[in-house]
């Protein structure tokens, strides 16, 4: 699963260049599907893909006002390197990094007519540097992982804050760690997929993943999810990438997993996310899984 080439989509699929008409008072706006191939079943993001001549607060605004866990808009890069520069906005704060809108601006992007410096390898640029992105045939596409910020087990207090959160027994954690690649995450390893599964969060300050085993042979090694504090409660993300990718270092630096394999998330939200997780010979970790286009538009001109 790391990194194939290949091109952008051609005209006929949707989201291709030639279905935004030139509207001239808007700018061109896309949702993209990200981590499943079933429609309207993965983790949406909305991408503003002209970008440029946005103030903070307006990105802010239209951030709110979409309501995704994420919003992204695409400017100019700020160095030679990269294809396209991104800033990624929740509905409350900018987050330096985030794996599923990384994907899906970089859909957009290509959908919108992007042509990259080099075929089948876009260079993203975003708050946590320059980040690579693969094209992987007609729907995948699969990020580098970037170098996480914050490792090493959870500090007791913070691990008791988490495992009250979750509301399971201290005794079920085999290990945890921090796992923060820019978005803060914090992480805890259970026995089974079906401890995952179970769990009833109660509200935390903390953004938190929750890993567990499937059975051997269940075609994934394992079961994710992830919590993050939104206006004081803890909403459950459907699919994500970042967690995604900072787990996959810390299993596979510890042994607990060994590369490729295939991860699952979203099943409590009625989402059906599959994410592919390979190593490269450098020992890089990459994260894929399917991005298409499922709206295309245009935003009204602003004031």
């Amino acid at each position: 699963m790391v990194p194939a080439s290949g091109g952008s989509e051609g005209s006929d699929v949707i989201g291709s260049t030639s279905d935004w008409v030139d509207r001239g008072d808007g700018r061109r706006h896309a949702v993209v599907d990200v981590f499943s191939t079933d429609p309207f079943r993965g983790n949406p993001v909305a991408v503003v893909l002209d970008g440029d001549g946005l103030e903070d607060e307006d990105m802010a605004a239209i951030s709110r006002w979409t309501n995704l866990s994420e919003t992204t808009f695409l400017l100019p890069p700020t160095t030679a390197e990269a294809d396209y520069r991104v800033r990624i906005f929740t509905p409350s704060t900018e987050l330096p990094f985030a794996g599923h809108p990384t994907l899906g601006s970089c859909r957009a992007w290509l959908a919108g007519g992007g042509s990259p410096r080099h075929e089948g390898r876009i260079v993203q640029e975003c708050g946590v540097g320059l980040v690579e992105v693969a094209v992987q045939g007609e729907e995948a596409l699969a990020f580098r992982a970037p170098a996480p910020v914050r490792t090493g087990p959870l500090e007791p207090a913070l691990l008791a804050e988490v495992v009250a959160a979750l509301g399971v027994a201290p005794s079920a954690v085999l290990a945890s760690a921090h796992v923060d690649n820019g978005p803060g995450w914090v992480a805890v390893l259970l026995g089974t997929a079906d401890e995952v599964l179970a769990i009833e969060v109660t509200d935390s300050p903390h953004a938190i993943g929750v890993v567990g085993f499937h059975p051997h042979g269940a075609g994934a090694a394992y079961e994710v999810r992830a919590f993050f504090p939104e206006s004081g409660l803890s909403i459950e993300d459907p699919v994500t990438g970042s967690l995604n990718a900072s787990v996959a270092q810390w299993l596979l630096a510890e042994g607990r997993v060994t590369a490729p394999y295939r991860a699952t998330q979203g099943g409590r939200v009625g989402r059906t996310g599959v994410i592919e997780v390979a190593q490269d010979r450098a020992g890089d970790v990459w994260v894929g899984g399917a991005a298409t286009v499922r709206v295309i538009g245009w935003l009204a001109a602003g004031r």
